[in-house]
């Protein structure tokens, strides 16, 4: 479902406020090798996942589309020079994070990702067991939702495990919102090392966090009241 993703959305002190974290159960860290993850944009998987990401130390990246579409009224840049922008930025955030890995890029459009090809590509890189974190089929942004989706069918054929990651939810759900499998949520605690490693992975895609120019049109992606919400000590998956 397209949720609006507009003004300031639920704060990141209510969020705080929540006690219900305190008691999701922690995610048992034992993949059976570097798991698969799924990226719909550049930078999807640092806020969702990089803790994690950072703890585990290895992972492949499926980076779905190039994130061309992130200022599409720019005055700055073409579409093209962002694409280029952001897979550079995700390469330094990588490189930041000291994950070992290979990353696929999949080249699908920002906007309009095709499901069944998503699931195809993504069969080809999954095998039982193995651990396919992706953002979550509820997230409210469609290309989010559309590789969410395509995702679980890959899973589904594969024997692998999906494990789902919310982004936009914590802008527009609230605490207790039955919209969301909270029952589903499971834990992730990051040690203070994993923290720091993902706050500087994020730091490297200044195309969304500051503005491009002095247009609305080229305003950041991700200003500051978003981002208090990837710097908690934990993130959260849904199993």
């Amino acid at each position: 479902m397209v949720r609006p993703i507009a003004g300031e959305g639920t704060t990141e002190a209510t969020w705080r406020a929540w006690s219900a974290p305190d008691q999701w159960p922690a995610l048992e860290l034992d993949p059976p090798g570097p798991p698969l993850v799924v990226a719909p944009h550049p930078d999807d998987e640092i806020l969702g996942v990089a803790g994690l990401m950072s703890v585990l130390g290895a992972a492949d990246l499926a980076a779905v589309t190039d994130g061309e579409a992130s200022h599409p009224g720019s005055f700055v840049h073409t579409r093209g020079e962002l694409a280029a922008i952001r897979r550079a930025e995700t390469a330094e955030a990588l490189r930041r994070l000291r994950i070992d890995g290979t990353v696929f890029r999949l080249g699908q459009a920002d906007g309009g990702i095709d499901e069944d090809r998503l699931a195809a590509d993504l069969a080809k890189l999954l095998t039982p067991g193995r651990w396919c974190l992706v953002t979550w089929r509820g997230d409210g942004h469609p290309d989010h939702e559309a590789a969410g989706r395509a995702a679980a069918r890959a899973c589904a054929e594969t024997g692998a495990r999906l494990l789902e990651y919310p982004v936009w939810t914590w802008h527009w759900a609230y605490p207790d919102d039955p919209d969301v499998p909270w029952s589903r949520a499971r834990r992730i605690d990051l040690p203070p090392a994993a923290q720091a490693a993902k706050a500087a992975a994020i730091a490297a895609f200044p195309s969304q966090i500051e503005p491009l120019g002095p247009a609305e049109a080229d305003a950041a992606i991700l200003p500051p009241h978003v981002l208090a919400r990837f710097a908690r000590p934990y993130e959260v998956i849904f199993e």
